[in-house]
């Protein structure tokens, strides 16, 4: 538990927010954490216990839902809970299911919330708003509901709705996706209590959104709005959970831990002080833990408990395993470095210093007689070419070759230690540094990077202070540095942002840039070249973390070939 709070109401309904982290397809454990948390909330007097939008099968399932027996078994379970846990109890549950959709709908499932009671499903409410952009495919899988109901429990008049359902409000946001707002419509049916059921993932200030938004409508329908959202990492997904309650003045009156699982009740019959709203403009931490939720669920819900890292002394790989020893334990995290004969001395000792600090095993590979063989090999058909990015590639992919045989020996994941900044300007090798089953930070810029770095030194010293202030380098030919084909991060990192994420125009990049320090027209043009030629690199990709709002991955859909106007 970690916050309990009474808000004042006059209704008589105590309500359990079930913050789970379910594994997409674990109908088994997903069950357990279900029934658990119904014993306990049901122990400590919860009228209601309400779980996040999917909780059976888990969000998202994507082209499972193609599968009939995958509908057929949430139904079963779905059964299951309502006989286990509310037959001969009085409480009731609300969970995410899916239900089948009608014959001539075109869909075979409905994303739906069922009201558990009695032994058996007393209501299902299905959701109306199905959003199609970025990561969410939900028009491809699920039929939309064509009407709503409310359900009255204890003389509260509920207003079920789930996760996008919430979002359509027209004095919030600016430009409506939807032409209905199904919070309005249960209001006009007497709606007393909103309920949202929420897979809602996480990216930087999302949560400040999220909370402003559930504000607004408590605010403008004079009602409470609850919203319970799913937590954990299920793919590149994060889900940060922070379910909240809102009261009828849009105050928030209790909230869930954020990247956790939580159970909190909330008593509407009792009046109580509202919460402080915790913010951090930059949200540095919130990302941090994000991105530990992420590696931790990642490998451990792929069936692993160990992954290996290319440790290369530099800030990247640094953090990468700062972030997978806070995820799985020092024990379980193996640094390997591979240096080259342009690899500093410095840099193996940064690489071993880190290792000693985060208390991971570190193995030495070094790749010079590797190297040579190779070039040896390749000699005679290019003995005619001079030294160039081939060298430097074949380095990499050597490394990569190292990575991949440890990890198959060892049944642990590689993780790939690129970063935004260079998987945007293809300043990555495919097949070498971008190896791997997980992009830890592969949604992080370099400027970023560097604030995380610090801020996993916040207790003590982790990523030595050399690592910090050194000129980063590929270390792939001799005195090479990031800046010989990048400009400086500093410069970079804004450029990137707004072609990236805001689908700016290299005219509109150097226009806003003049108010502060004007960029070169000809350098924004060439670093959006480099974004267009890398598109390849890219969608070979290991999955990405998200934490921003346009990350790379299955949410950013370019076409390969293709000739784009600069």
């Amino acid at each position: 538990m970690s916050r309990v709070s009474d808000a004042g109401y006059t209704g008589v309904v105590k309500l359990a927010l079930a913050q789970m982290n379910p594994t997409v397809g674990d109908f088994v454990g997903n069950t357990q954490k279900i029934l658990s948390l119904i014993d306990t909330a049901h122990r400590q007097g919860a009228d209601l216990v309400i779980f996040p939008e999917l909780a059976i099968c888990g969000y998202p399932p994507a082209d499972l839902l193609e599968k009939p027996s995958f509908l057929a078994r949430t139904e079963e379970v779905l059964a299951e809970i309502a006989q286990t846990a509310t037959k001969d109890r009085n409480v009731a549950v609300l969970c995410g299911c899916l239900t089948p959709a009608a014959e001539n709908s075109g869909k075979k499932v409905m994303n739906s919330a069922a009201l558990l009671r009695n032994g058996h499903v007393e209501f299902v409410q299905s959701k109306m708003l199905l959003p199609y952009y970025d990561v969410f495919d939900e028009q491809r899988y699920f039929a939309a509901a064509t009407s709503q109901s409310i359900y009255t429990l204890a003389g509260e008049r509920l207003g079920i709705t789930i996760c996008e359902d919430a979002w359509n409000d027209k004095n919030f946001w600016r430009q409506r996706l939807y032409p209905v707002d199904p919070v309005e419509n249960l209001i006009q049916q007497g709606a007393s209590l909103v309920l949202n059921i929420s897979a809602s993932p996480y990216s930087r200030g999302k949560r400040e959104i999220r909370h402003r938004m559930l504000s607004a409508l408590a605010r403008r329908h004079h009602v409470p709005v609850v919203m319970v959202n799913q937590v954990g990492g299920n793919d590149s997904l994060i889900f940060d959970g922070t379910s909240l309650a809102m009261d009828a003045e849009g105050n928030c009156i209790a909230q869930a831990r954020s990247f956790k699982e939580d159970l909190v009740l909330v008593d509407l019959s009792s009046p109580s002080m509202p919460l402080p709203v915790e913010t951090d403009p930059w949200e540095d931490e919130a990302v941090y833990q994000a991105l530990v939720l992420g590696t931790r669920d990642y490998v451990r819900k792929c069936g692993f408990t160990q992954a290996i890292i290319g440790l290369s002394g530099g800030i990247d790989s640094a953090l990468v395993a700062a972030i997978a020893t806070e995820a799985l334990g020092p024990e379980n995290v193996l640094g390997v470095g591979m240096p080259s004969e342009y690899s500093s001395r410095g840099s193996i000792d940064d690489a071993k210093a880190l290792a000693c600090n985060l208390g991971i095993r570190f193995e030495l590979m070094p790749i010079c007689g590797i190297f040579a063989s190779n070039i040896a090999a390749l000699q005679p058909m290019l003995k005619d070419y001079p030294a160039d990015i081939t060298e430097e590639n074949l380095q990499s992919r050597i490394r990569g070759t190292l990575l991949m045989a440890l990890s198959n020996k060892l049944s642990a994941l590689v993780l790939s230690t690129g970063n935004k900044s260079e998987m945007s300007t293809g300043y990555c090798t495919l097949y070498g540094d971008m190896v791997g089953a997980l992009a830890v930070i592969g949604d992080v810029y370099k400027t970023c990077v560097y604030r995380l770095a610090q801020y996993a030194n916040r207790g003590r010293e982790i990523v030595p202070q050399n690592t910090l202030t050194k000129p980063p380098s590929a270390e792939l030919r001799p005195g090479q540095q990031d800046t010989d084909s990048l400009p400086r991060y500093e410069v970079l990192d804004p450029i990137l942002e707004a072609y990236v994420e805001r689908y700016e125009t290299a005219e509109m990049i150097v226009q806003s840039s003049k108010k502060d320090a004007p960029l070169d027209p000809e350098l924004v043009r060439r670093v959006l070249r480099m974004v267009e030629r890398s598109e390849y690199k890219r969608q070979q990709a290991a999955p990405v973390l998200k934490v921003t709002q346009k990350s790379f991955g299955f949410g950013r859909r370019f076409p390969i070939a293709v000739k784009v106007q600069i």
